[in-house]
């Protein structure tokens, strides 16, 4: 385990993100609604479900993932990687290193609010996905194993 010294550990980029999220009807929307013109700028509708239409007069980005590879992905550039992980599954250094060599997911790291209009709809991605995987096939009188976690964690 490395020691890092306090001035390695200044110099790093940090900064709190807010991720908005909630059910239907909450005040989502309305929240955002509220910000300053520059928090807006910061800010990144990410649209699973082709649905922003509330947010279409807001001066916000906004990107379309439609594939789980792409939420994942997404969601390692928006949270940054996790050190603990080994190089050989998502969210580590590997990983976040891989996808920031993409320069419109490396565009995205410094927005510092997320709205994020479906987690069901992420989560709909994530089971597709899972389903795919060899590894998925239902044994005799089983339902269909949906491991999202394989996709969760795998390429």
């Amino acid at each position: 385990m490395k020691i890092i010294t306090a001035d390695e550990r200044l110099k790093e980029a940090g900064g709190a993100k807010i991720l908005i999220v909630g059910p239907s009807g909450v005040g989502k929307t309305s929240l955002l609604r509220t910000l300053s013109q520059e928090l807006l700028a910061s800010t990144l509708f990410i649209d699973i479900e082709a649905g922003d239409l509330a947010v279409a007069d807001l001066p916000v980005a906004s990107v379309r993932p439609r594939q789980w590879s792409e939420c994942r992905d997404l969601a390692c550039v928006l949270g940054g990687p996790n050190p603990a992980l080994p190089a050989t599954v998502a969210y580590s250094e590997a990983h976040y290193n891989e996808v920031m060599k993409n320069s419109e997911f490396a565009s995205l790291a410094s927005y510092q609010i997320l709205l994020v209009d479906s987690l069901t709809a992420a989560s709909r991605l994530s089971f597709t996905c899972a389903e795919q995987q060899p590894e998925a096939t239902p044994t005799a009188g089983a339902r269909t194993c949906a491991r999202s976690t394989d996709c969760m964690a795998g390429p």
